[in-house]
């Protein structure tokens, strides 16, 4: 089969029509080629994959801005083939035919996603397995938990800033700047924080006239946040960057961090900006989560194969002649990984409105040895914005009919203009805790030792000649005249010990719950309180091992005590 490009890039291609004819509002291009930008990429971009779909099969030609041939993968196989076969699929741009003959120029609107850097996402081999292992220990050094709880922080500052209000765009308000507070903490530059960085971000993926300026702004943030590291450093992403054995230079170090800045920003915006619209556009989807049949991870899950954050990633380069779904491939051929595509192939996917809870086959973070290795970040801040802003915001409504919702598409994705949204207005919370999570959890003193309870049933064997562990002082409620007890702990910060009752009776004993409550508690108070200097130190929940106190509760209850 030959290949559909009828013409050779920088050849004749035939009459085009100027810029302001209303042809390229049609989607065709040369040679009846369609067109991967426009007014019909950009409002349709579904409904151009089907027509594509049908009539070239898995893998289209299509024409990006210039109308630059390339090739659209909208397979679900042929796309993990591609990304998985890097020997025949590189991501190294400078092998674009189109670069080489000056077909494509340096101020091309897509310049800042395709031109060759010095980083992980455009290398291949030993160079890249040496660069992305430098992203992903840095990663594995960012403390998840930590992260978690400065995510919480930010969706309530943001919230508070317009809870009174009673309206909002969840767009501009909280899915396009969470985010950006989250990343900019993350890599180490919080003043950094601003509206301008948030548009810059969102400017220069969309093949825009300003997008080489916005691409400009922001190297140049991270180039002074390379040399201020380089001279103090500080507990940030952009300081292990800079320390890692890799031995990353400062442009390597610079251009990765803002691979992972933009990378992550804009497909975690889309992301919480598409699962928000479920919730409010889709009745059964609020329903399931509300009703706690479907927790807001699995939301995100859903919504990941529904709408993902980035549609396609562009590209891949052929190596050499190749073939790929049927079609003839030639070396320096510019593909595109169809994530949207794939995820809706009807091979995989024969039901788009199944429920896709569980299955993480999709490839919203592509695949292959390019992976997005940022992906479960992403995943935290979705989760905990979206169940923070729920939380408190549980009655917001759709503020506009949904076919008055608007996209802007660009070829690597489509995000929601605005999404406005009504609720009952509400006070300010402290932002400082999270909302609803009860007290922070009592400073671990040094010497605890925190292990793993093992869920196992006494035997007499192992208990018997076990000596018994001191109990801690009962605390002082015998009356209202008994004093404190001098190892008491001040009620202040006292963990409090869990009043529920046990919900399992031992095997064969026929002790009811409270009978088994009563005789844990009577229990306790048998065993001699704590003395020395370092009694005071001692929590004051802390007694015999649950194994050994309830094999006494048995055998109290046995001999009939």
């Amino acid at each position: 089969m030959t290949t559909p490009f009828h013409y050779e890039p920088g050849a004749a291609r035939g009459p085009v029509p100027p810029p302001e004819c209303p042809a390229h509002g049609l989607g065709i291009g040369p040679g009846g080629i369609r067109r991967l930008y426009g007014p019909e990429a950009e409002r349709d971009p579904h409904g151009l994959y089907d027509k594509l779909r049908a009539e070239h099969g898995t893998v289209a030609p299509v024409l990006l801005h210039g109308d630059v041939p390339a090739w659209l993968v909208l397979g679900h196989s042929e796309n993990l083939h591609m990304t998985r076969t890097p020997s025949q699929f590189s991501r190294d741009s400078r092998r674009w035919r189109a670069l080489q003959d000056g077909t494509v120029a340096a101020d091309h609107p897509l310049a800042p996603i395709f031109t060759w850097q010095p980083i992980c996402v455009f290398a291949d081999g030993a160079t890249h397995e040496r660069q992305r292992g430098a992203v992903t220990d840095s990663m594995a050094r960012i403390d998840t938990r930590g992260v978690r709880r400065h995510i919480n922080r930010y969706s309530n500052r943001l919230v508070n800033e317009f809870c009174q209000e009673g309206h909002v765009d969840l767009v501009g308000r909280f899915a396009e700047r969470l985010p950006m507070m989250v990343m900019c903490a993350v890599l180490g530059m919080p003043e950094e924080y601003n509206d301008r960085m948030v548009q810059a971000a969102r400017d220069m993926i969309r093949g825009t006239a300003t997008a080489v300026a916005s691409n400009a702004y922001v190297s140049d943030v991270l180039t002074r946040l390379v040399k201020r590291r380089r001279r103090d450093p500080a507990d940030d992403f952009a300081t292990w960057l800079v320390e890692h054995p890799a031995g990353l230079n400062d442009q390597e170090v610079s251009e990765h961090l803002r691979l992972i800045l933009i990378a992550s920003y804009e497909a975690t915006a889309n992301l919480i900006a598409n699962v928000l619209r479920m919730v409010l556009t889709d009745p059964r989807f609020r329903a399931r989560l509300s009703g706690g049949h479907m927790t807001v991870p699995e939301a995100v899950e859903q919504t990941l194969w529904d709408e993902p954050p980035f549609t396609a990633v562009f590209g891949r380069w052929a190596v050499g002649d190749t073939e790929l779904g049927g079609k003839q491939i030639r070396a320096g051929d510019a593909l595109i990984v169809g994530i949207a595509p794939a995820n809706a192939d009807p091979v995989v996917r024969p039901d788009l409105g199944a429920d896709m809870v569980g299955n993480r086959a999709h490839l919203a973070f592509s695949g292959g040895p390019h992976e997005c290795p940022g992906q479960d970040i992403g995943r935290a801040i979705a989760d905990v914005g979206v169940d923070a802003l729920l939380m408190r915001l549980p009655d917001l409504e759709l503020a506009v009919d949904e076919g008055e919702l608007r996209w802007i598409g660009n070829i690597m994705s489509r995000h929601l203009v605005e999404l406005p949204a009504d609720f009952a207005a509400r006070q300010p919370q402290d932002d400082k805790e999270p909302p609803s999570m009860g007290k922070p959890h009592s400073q671990r003193q040094d010497w605890e030792v925190q292990t793993t309870v093992r869920h196992t049933g006494p035997t007499p064997d192992r208990d018997a000649g076990r000596a018994p562990v001191p109990a801690p002082a009962p605390a002082s409620s015998s009356g209202p005249g008994s004093a404190p007890s001098p190892t008491s702990v001040p009620s202040s910060s006292a963990p409090v010990p869990s009043t529920a009752p046990i919900r399992a009776s031992a095997p064969g004993t026929g002790m009811t719950d409270s009978t088994a409550t009563a005789a844990a508690v009577d229990t306790s108070r048998d065993a001699p309180a704590p003395t020395g200097p370092a009694a005071d130190r001692i929590p004051q929940q802390r007694g015999e091992s649950a194994p050994a106190r309830l094999w006494r509760v048995v055998s109290r209850w046995w001999s009939g005590d």
